[in-house]
């Protein structure tokens, strides 16, 4: 009878084990999605970011290239003579 009594503390205290093992697991989980979720958060305001930046940087380069910087004296050549191009076009059909 005592062995019974034994093999059934042994399976209560196994059982235990179990329990307190699934709990700290399940706590183990809990923060890893709130890091999962603080992560996400992080991700898309640096996804934001980077799109503000880029379009900064394009804004940055057209006004580069408009003021006529030493890298860009080609391509702002090309575009002021489309534009006096375009004009002349405009004054052409005016005078029609």
């Amino acid at each position: 009878m005592s062995e019974i009594a034994e093999i059934i503390d042994s399976v209560e205290s196994r059982i235990q084990k179990l329990f307190t093992k699934i709990n700290g697991l399940e706590e183990n989980a809990a923060a890893l999605r709130t890091e999962l979720l603080k992560a996400a958060t992080m991700i898309q305001q640096q996804n934001e970011q980077i799109k503000t930046l880029q379009s900064e940087c394009e804004s940055l380069k057209m006004a580069n290239s408009l003021l006529g910087g030493e890298e860009n004296k080609r391509d702002t050549k090309l575009k002021i003579n489309s534009l006096i191009r375009e004009i002349d076009y405009c004054i052409a059909q005016l005078a029609d």
